[in-house]
């Protein structure tokens, strides 16, 4: 099962390379947050500063999925693809 898994999470990747136009920035960070809980865990590190704004999205995104083990990320992940290229 974590093979099937881990073959559809690693497709969902190259899949994503092929979208035609780029999605909203709410789509992107939730891409990113599956990415990086379905692939790291729990979000590590501070929060980066007031300046950062990208880092803090990125870091608060990737925070909201803290506890979410990481098969559930990476469904999410492979489920998002999917929607976002209209399959």
């Amino acid at each position: 099962m974590s093979d099937d898994l881990d073959q559809r999470f690693a497709d969902a990747q190259e899949r994503v390379k092929t979208l035609t136009s780029r999605p909203s920035n709410e789509q992107l960070l939730e891409l990113y947050a599956l990415f990086k809980q379905g692939t790291t865990g729990d979000v590590q590190g501070s929060r980066p500063g007031m300046m950062d704004f990208k880092g803090r999205a990125k870091f608060d995104a990737w925070a909201g999925k803290k506890g979410t083990d990481a098969a559930a990320a990476k469904e999410a992940y492979v489920a998002l693809v999917d929607q976002l290229l209209g399959g």
